[in-house]
């Protein structure tokens, strides 16, 4: 058993932009990888973007960048810049209603942050993205945001996310210093085993990941890929974007074949094996039902 710690954020599209290597991970390792998920807490008050000048255009304009890693994004100037704390607080009150469930809030933020208007400080939204969650109480989640226990748990992940100090993410110039201590940025992983403790700060290719993983036990058990993208889709059953797809069907270090993947998830589709939403300016596959 492997653990692994990932720091990250709903704003970040860096950690957005990294999930496709996090579900290749999860495929090849399956249980033998015990995830942890810290939030950052990017920012406590939009006012903080906006004294660094951060706009709704200029977050638009942003996402334009990251297209060239595959994931969906719909980039149209938000109402507002929003701060990320309150979403932040949803996954860790998720985390504590119902443990292991934070895994798929923090993908509906990530989603929704990128491909609609959501406003990751207004409740109101949160709480309608909260609701698209299987088996998650939304408006009792939302209700907790500001309990003690909730403050204490985000302020505990706070604090952790901000330890980056004298590590290889520091040496690499994969840590921010944006609110005093030195953190790790999004999307941050700390891999351990019996003892040995390896970082891989910020964004990184899944082959950084696959090298720590192997030498920290290389008697693991590795899965290859599917020849097709159906036990995918029964896998990921809350859905994957093409570029997912695409990552999780790739042998070695071979480059994506996002084309090919798409033309195979139609494929299936046709078949009646899967079922297209269209997010963004991609979309979500999921098994047919």
């Amino acid at each position: 058993m492997i653990d692994v710690t990932l720091y990250t954020d709903p704003a970040c599209p860096w950690a957005y932009s990294e999930r496709p290597a996090l579900r290749v991970l999860q495929w090849r390792y399956g249980a033998q990888l015990r995830w942890r998920l810290v939030v950052i807490g990017l920012t406590e008050d939009a006012s903080q973007y906006e004294a660094r000048g951060y706009t709704p255009l200029r977050g638009a304009l942003g996402q334009l960048a990251f297209r060239r890693y595959g994931m969906p994004f719909a980039p149209a100037p938000k109402e507002r810049v929003s701060a990320t704390a309150r979403a932040c607080r949803a996954v860790v009150a998720t985390r504590l209603a119902a443990p292991g469930s934070e895994w798929a809030v923090l993908d509906a933020l990530q989603l929704a942050n990128f491909t609609t208007a959501l406003l990751l400080d207004d409740d109101e939204q949160l709480e309608a993205v909260l609701g698209t969650v299987a088996g998650i109480d939304a408006v009792r989640i939302v209700s907790t945001l500001d309990s003690p226990e909730v403050t204490g748990a985000y302020e505990r992940d706070r604090a952790q996310a901000r330890t980056a100090a004298g590590s290889a993410a520091e040496l690499q110039g994969k840590t921010a210093g944006t609110d005093g201590k030195v953190r790790f940025t999004a999307p941050s992983m700390i891999f351990e085993r019996g003892g040995t403790r390896l970082v891989a700060g910020g964004f990184q290719p899944v082959e950084a990941y696959d090298v720590l993983v192997a030498n920290l036990d290389p008697t693991l058990e590795r899965r290859p890929p599917p020849e097709n993208a159906a036990p995918l889709l029964a896998c990921f059953a809350g859905g994957l974007t093409t570029q997912e797809v695409a990552a999780l069907m790739t042998s070695g270090n071979d480059a994506p074949d996002r084309g090919a993947t798409e033309a195979a998830l139609l494929e299936l589709m046709a078949a009646g094996e899967a079922v297209r939403d269209a997010i963004g300016d991609d979309a979500l596959w999921k098994p047919a039902r």
